[in-house]
């Protein structure tokens, strides 16, 4: 089994930032990569950011340039730093990692955190 905790969402102004976390626990023995996602109201789920294990990175267009993704590999953990937030980007952020564990492989997904951008 493996456990994705998400945290660092709330209610920013326009224009301000936040800090999203996302740490993978459990039996896991490799992790091919994480992911950042979102959801807003009447909307389908969209992949916003991406870090693979060696590193890469890819952004959707949307948050390219305002939005960051990092890793603390020792920790399975990444981050979403969010600068330059704009209303449009409310939304639950759902955090993805994929990767081996010892029984097979994995996707596995958190329970979301909200993300609420409005002045």
């Amino acid at each position: 089994q493996v456990q994705i905790v998400e945290s660092g969402g709330g209610l920013v102004q326009p224009g301000g930032s936040l800090r999203l976390s996302c740490a993978a626990s459990g039996s896991i023995f490799s992790i091919y990569g994480m992911g950042w996602y979102r959801q807003a109201p009447g909307k389908q789920r969209e992949l916003i950011a991406v870090i693979t294990s060696g590193g890469s990175t890819n952004y959707a267009d949307s948050v390219k340039g305002r939005f960051t993704i990092s890793r603390d590999s020792a920790k399975n953990t990444v981050y979403l730093q969010m600068n330059s937030l704009k209303p449009e980007d409310t939304a639950v952020y759902y955090c993805n990692a994929a990767g081996q564990r010892t029984s097979g492989v994995f996707s596995s997904w958190g329970q979301g955190t909200q993300v609420t951008v409005s002045s």
